[in-house]
């Protein structure tokens, strides 16, 4: 008898449910974040009957980045991303909370990927600072 799924092959599963080209980019855009540390762990939450699949997120030293889809955009929200430098200007939304920022990646959507990873590395810095 097989064990429950690892929150990675929760991801995967969602990935591949997701068909059209949301699927691939949140793919591309997972991989990116865990080629940015290696010690970043992946887990699924917020299960609930309007989204049974959940939602994936990526943590080290708490929630650093949660993926979530919808019809017209995949969106990368960054838990303390108000406190993150952005010279790249990534963030395109939620730019008004006192918290997070997000990326929110549209279908033909240019991914600037050693941009999202310095992201990624600031705020693997933020959540070490407590």
């Amino acid at each position: 008898m097989a064990g429950e799924p690892t929150a990675s092959e929760e991801i995967d599963a969602k990935i591949e449910a997701l068909g059209g080209w949301r699927g691939p980019m949140l793919g591309k855009l997972r991989a990116l974040v865990l080629a940015a540390d290696p010690e970043i762990a992946e887990d699924v939450k917020w299960r609930k009957p309007s989204n049974p699949s959940g939602v994936p997120t990526w943590s080290k030293g708490g929630i650093l980045i949660t993926g979530e889809t919808y019809k017209d955009k995949v969106k990368l929200t960054f838990a303390k991303g108000a406190q993150l430098d952005d010279p790249k200007g990534l963030f395109n939304a939620s730019l008004d909370g006192g918290k997070r920022r997000a990326i929110d990646f549209h279908e033909d959507a240019a991914v600037d990927a050693e941009g999202l990873k310095a992201l990624v590395r600031a705020a693997v810095k933020a959540n070490a600072k407590g």
